[in-house]
């Protein structure tokens, strides 16, 4: 029985909501789940839930016809068997539902079954048997226009020299088949330049490619006898002062709800609401490439089953997640999300002379993460609570480089990684959606900038340097860049709620401030991406408002989302308000990301300011081990 309205999603749940679709005539023999997920109450309602009350449990649906391409958004209540709200969606207008892997799955026979695809290939001495076709998002193009309504993916291939080849080392370059996913046939095939395939073996598991395992790696062992610090009762977590609820959905992946420190609110939801990874390869059969992994993939649905000494270290605890196969039928990932603390170094030490005091303190960590694969990248989301209040949260990219061949001219937009063998410029930008109650939910945003002070007067040895806090009181004004020459932060305060010095209480988000969108502000991807062209948007809560590119992303022209929005232009000082914080990696793939590449990493930091009196972790112990004392 559910207890809480963010409860994670269960098994009976989503048979009962199968089976409410199905009694309704919508989910059909060719019809398929393009997404299934929680359909969260609204703020209000969460916040005003008591122990015992009742719970109703709805879930969005996302339905599509595989014969017709008809499309239906659906909510389902999985607490009183009802459906609430069904309409049919034109996808001409609104954009196309996310690919599902039934799709997926038929595109190697499409294209297999075309004669222009398969004499292309011949022409380059390949079996086409033998060349697996990688299915990717069409994006919205000329070649492939939204308003005809036509559901398409576009078609690259690799060769795949035996059952446990890595093909992404061998890129069938120069080519690319365009398909129709209804009427399931390749409409058509751009052969645009015959280039050698690449014939160097990217099999990093292979010991002839890897060499011999090295034997002076000594074990780390990572032990706490007493157990975890933290307590895991359903969803909710607690941990020294902290507390918050775990979710879980196919799009977004992991979600935290309702994190608070000593009881004070902080963040009523945090996720990772979007992310693109757009390439720089203008050439014919690759300029379109352009992937929106979550709102075009439901990238959480290819989430890891973690494995203990593999993927987390120490004393683990794990949850499982519970989501919706492409039938409507429960698919339960064992081990979904990793749940530890770790050391984190020192956390605060000073040894005194006028005193004759040393005193240490140890920074330990909470952890919450998952990983998910799409296709050829592995992507790992950390959140981590500290001690001090600090929150942070941390992408890791992995796996293997999306591969080009690399012609013998050379090619300006892609690195040379292994002899014949490119990988295109990109960038991985994801969009952090941060719904904020900072002591509540009437916050307000200062842009918070270190700026010179000119010699003068009041600065007659031209030492000083002075804070400058700007207000950002419209959603016209919060559309952001970061200035890492200006230490730039954004200060989210509550302008009710004041600390023991009069100044109100507040958190800051601290960017790294790497490059946004690099594309051309006149190009489509700008267009489809807009919400990557800033490191912060802020806008006036709104439960409708989930994603930054819009609820529809698959092959939508651009504009909805977070433009769309902030073009109403309302108020954010003292409201309910939402930030929508863009990070991430702009990827000049090296020599040594092949043939699997090293973590590379991104990240944003949300850090106290004033919310606390003095510094809160006074009363962490010293360290009782036996090595901190010299013995």
């Amino acid at each position: 029985m559910t207890a809480h309205p963010l409860d994670l999603t269960t098994e009976d749940e989503l048979r009962t909501v199968k089976a409410v679709l199905t009694d309704n005539g919508l989910l059909t023999e060719s019809v398929r789940v393009a997404f299934c997920g929680p359909e969260e109450p609204d703020k209000a309602a969460v916040l005003a839930h008591a122990p015992g009350s009742v719970v109703d449990r709805r879930f969005r649906v996302l339905l599509l016809d595989l014969p017709t391409g008809e499309s239906h958004d659906v909510i389902v209540s999985a607490s009183r068997s009802e459906i609430d709200k069904s309409v049919r969606i034109d996808p001409a207008v609104t954009g196309q539902l996310p690919i599902t892997d039934t799709e997926f799955d038929l595109v190697e026979e499409i294209v297999l079954a075309s004669e222009a695809w398969c004499e292309a290939l011949k022409r380059r001495g390949l079996d086409p048997s033998t060349v697996r076709t990688v299915p990717l998002s069409a994006g919205a193009y000329d070649d492939c226009p939204v308003g005809e309504g036509r559901r398409i993916v576009r078609a690259l291939g690799f060769q795949q020299l035996h059952e446990k080849d890595h093909p992404w080392a061998h890129p069938v370059d120069g080519m690319v088949a365009y398909v129709d996913l209804t009427s399931r046939e390749v409409i058509e095939v751009v052969d645009h330049r015959e280039l050698p395939v690449p014939a160097e073996s990217g099999n990093f598991d292979d010991p002839e490619v890897a060499g011999e395992a090295r034997t002076t790696l000594k074990p780390i062992e990572i032990t706490q006898p007493q157990g975890p610090s933290f307590t895991l009762d359903g969803s909710l977590l607690t941990w020294q002062n902290w507390s918050l609820r775990i979710g879980f959905n196919e799009r977004e992946g992991l979600t935290l709800h309702q994190l608070g420190f000593d009881g004070r609110p902080i963040v009523y939801r945090a996720s990772i609401a979007e992310m693109v990874v757009p390439y720089a390869d203008p050439s014919p059969v690759r300029y379109w490439q352009n992937y929106f992994d979550a709102g075009e993939y439901m990238f959480a649905r290819y989430t890891n089953s973690l494995e203990l000494g593999c993927d987390c270290l120490g004393e683990i605890t794990y949850l499982d997640a519970v989501i919706a196969d492409d039938f409507g039928d429960p698919k339960t990932i064992r081990n979904a999300i990793c749940v530890h603390e770790e050391d984190y170094g020192v956390l605060w030490k000073h040894s005194d002379m006028f005193a004759d005091s040393n005193e240490t303190r140890r920074q330990r960590r909470l952890v919450v993460s998952f990983f998910t694969t799409i296709g050829n990248y592995d992507y790992g989301f950390y959140w981590y609570l500290y001690l001090d209040g600090t929150i942070q949260c941390e992408a890791k990219a992995t796996g293997i480089v999306f591969t080009s061949a690399y012609p013998e001219e050379g090619h300006e937009y892609a690195t040379q990684i292994a002899p014949g063998l490119g990988a295109p410029f990109h960038q991985h930008l994801f969009s952090a959606r941060l719904d904020m109650t900072v002591d509540g939910t009437h916050n307000a945003v200062e842009e918070v900038d270190a700026v010179r002070v000119p010699m003068g007067p009041g600065n007659p040895y031209g030492n000083a340097f002075a804070e400058r806090r700007t207000r950002l009181g419209q959603e016209s004004q919060a559309r952001r860049l970061a200035d890492q020459g200006r230490a730039r932060t954004w200060q989210i305060v509550n302008p009710e709620k004041v600390n023991r010095l009069g100044r109100p209480v507040g958190y800051a988000l601290h960017p790294e401030g790497r490059p946004v969108l690099l594309a051309d502000d006149s190009s489509v991807i700008h267009d489809r991406a807009a919400f990557a062209t800033k490191h912060l948007w802020v806008t006036a809560y709104d439960p409708d408002e989930r994603y930054p590119a819009g609820d529809f992303v698959n092959q939508h022209p651009g504009g909805a989302g977070l433009p769309e929005w902030t073009a109403a232009d309302r108020p954010l000082d003292g409201e309910d308000i939402v930030l929508w914080h863009t990070f991430g990696l702009t990827h000049f793939p090296r020599p040594e990301d092949w043939p699997v590449m090293p973590v590379d990493y991104a990240g944003f930091t949300l850090k106290p300011v004033g919310f606390f009196d003095r510094n809160p972790t006074l009363d962490v112990p010293a360290s009782a081990g036996r090595h901190c004392h010299g013995d």
